[in-house]
């Protein structure tokens, strides 16, 4: 495998692409902050998925901005972006789209036209997902993972970049369908939304109960974000950085040599591989997203939480005594020592 070390110098084109990245991103979170008040921690985790090309599950309580924060973003890099309100009779064609009987006014026959869905947007906020049915989740984790369509024996591709942001209610479980642990390893991060400071909810009461309305300016292109997408997936990572994220995610499984007593007696199930590869490319978001050229140790401890929190499955024990899957994540990180950092050059290939 090819480490930082083996690769040569960037080119000047990619390092102004890296410095262009960086300059991009904190007008974009001036903008940003125009609307949403306080949130820095989801705003930037929310972002980290969008250009590591991953969807994110977002957990918190209503009122708390989540579906304005991404209608603001999709505004700001003017974007496609559509809401589905998730009910328990939604059928998949009411997300993905059906074929319907129409007569061609040319020959006059009837024929099968395809009617797009909501989800044939840039980016779709699935509010409150786990309010339908099995069946439904799963039309829309698959157009997630193939992103594309299929109906009719036709496959219909989705809008390029596509970024499914999904919400679910953590206090209202009744008459709602919980996500299985193996479609919530689809997501790439799940972010949790805390309530706001004082300072902050002080904040919000001030500018939303009167009559003006900010002004957001468009940053970013469809055709920029594609770009800045396969940048992110060209960040270079130490050897290293790849070792810690293998054994973090290893050291998460009960039944592995790696586990300490605490994952064994209160995680029934750990991270599979899809963890590690979410670690990896939300590091390497995180690092070209502040202007660096390679992902390192710190990116990943970072990333850690929302990565694996969805991942990890506590036993009753651990339930019974309050510790969840975010306690496990930082015992891990405490338990789980950096291997010894091998020489990066400071400029790393792209």
């Amino acid at each position: 495998m090819m480490t930082t070390t083996d690769r040569p110098e960037p080119s000047r084109d990619e390092v102004a692409a890296v410095a262009a990245l960086g300059e991009d991103y904190r007008r974009l979170r001036a903008e940003i902050g125009k609307v949403i008040i306080g949130q820095d921690h989801v705003i930037d985790e929310l972002l980290t998925g969008f250009f590591a090309r991953g969807h994110v599950l977002l957990v918190g309580v209503p009122g708390l901005a989540k579906t304005l924060l991404v209608s603001t973003v999709a505004r700001i890099l003017s974007l496609s972006f559509r809401r589905i309100q998730f009910t328990p009779d939604m059928m998949p064609s009411d997300i993905t789209g059906t074929d319907i009987l129409q007569d061609d006014p040319e020959t006059g026959r009837r024929r099968f036209s395809f009617i797009a869905g909501p989800i044939f947007a840039n980016i779709v906020l699935a509010d409150e997902i786990n309010r339908t049915p099995p069946k439904t989740q799963a039309a829309l984790l698959e157009a997630m993972q193939e992103r594309h369509v299929t109906a009719g024996g036709s496959s219909y591709p989705l809008p390029n970049p596509f970024f499914v942001l999904a919400t679910q209610n953590p206090i209202e479980q009744e008459g709602t369908y919980p996500l299985p642990e193996a479609q919530l390893d689809r997501f790439m991060l799940n972010v949790t939304v805390p309530y706001p400071t004082a300072a902050e909810e002080l904040e919000i009461l001030r500018r939303t109960t009167g009559d003006e309305t900010q002004e957001t300016a468009v940053t970013l292109s469809a055709e920029q974000i594609v770009a800045l997408q396969h940048l992110v997936r060209r960040v270079p990572v130490p050897e290293h950085v790849f070792i810690y994220a293998r054994d973090l995610v290893r050291a998460s499984r009960p039944n592995e040599p790696e586990a300490s007593v605490m994952v064994r007696r209160c995680v029934s199930w750990g991270a599979g591989p899809r963890a590690g590869q979410s670690l990896i490319l939300a590091a390497k978001a995180r690092a070209v997203l502040q202007g660096r050229l390679h992902a390192g140790i710190a990116d990943i401890r970072h990333v850690a939480k929302p990565v694996l929190r969805h991942r990890i499955v506590t036993t009753f024990h651990a339930e019974a005594d309050g510790i969840d899957s975010d306690k496990v994540i930082e015992q891990l990180l405490q338990d789980i020592a950096a291997p010894p950092e091998r020489a990066v050059e400071r400029n790393s290939r792209l």
